[in-house]
């Protein structure tokens, strides 16, 4: 079942030992745990025996029966954080939130991920080095810190007009030769072939066109 908080919750109870506690009752003005967290859930709880040093804070299950009962997991408490062995006195039983499950208390460092290691269960992940990202551990349970990985081509290929390509790593692609020689040409022929590459060039004659010549000739 669900884990479930609830304001107002307490009730006394007499049980002694570490036992699961039988309920005697709402204290006046609060509800019981049957009515405030229902039957089969859980809760954190915290008892204290009165006149005494005795206290526990823990999770607990609720079950619906005469009496009430709610079950004992010590989270904190007066004998070294485990079940405490109450004498038989009044016990004032309440709900509450350990301070441990706080967010707050939780996230100590600046950089910290808050992530659930179980149900209702917030765990703190450390903050990474630098360039690390974040992954899920080997089994799938939990987040961890991982250096970054980088890809790899599967493959670069030349198209036409051009050479080299890979399947890996690091791949140069050459623009194709061609006949034309490096030089500088004058009133120029070229050819231009579909993937716009000049494959012949060669300088051409200066010439006057008729018109010019024409002009000339009036001038003189």
């Amino acid at each position: 079942m669900a884990l479930v908080l609830n304001d107002r919750v307490r009730e006394t109870s007499t049980t002694s030992g570490t036992g699961t506690l039988d309920l005697a009752g709402a204290v006046t003005g609060w509800e019981t745990f049957v009515a405030g967290i229902a039957t089969g859930n859980t809760t954190y709880y915290a008892i204290h025996e009165e006149g005494t040093a005795n206290w526990e804070v823990g999770t607990g299950t609720v079950t619906d029966a005469t009496p009430d009962t709610l079950s004992r997991t010590a989270i904190t408490s007066s004998n070294s954080d485990n079940l405490v062995n109450f004498g038989g006195g009044t016990l004032n039983v309440f709900c509450t939130l350990p301070a441990s499950k706080t967010t707050d208390m939780t996230m100590t460092t600046a950089g910290d991920i808050l992530y659930a290691s179980a149900n209702n269960t917030p765990a703190r992940l450390g903050k990474g080095a630098a360039n690390e990202v974040l992954a899920m551990n080997a089994g799938a349970t939990a987040p961890e810190w991982v250096a970054a990985t980088t890809g790899d081509i599967t493959a670069v290929t030349a198209g036409t007009g051009l050479s080299g390509g890979g399947t890996s790593g690091d791949v140069t692609v050459n623009i194709d030769t061609t006949a034309v020689t490096a030089a500088s040409y004058t009133n120029t022929d070229l050819t231009v072939n579909a993937q716009g590459q000049i494959t012949a060039a060669s300088s051409g004659s200066a010439g006057a066109s008729s018109g010019f010549a024409v002009a000339m000739a009036i001038a003189l």
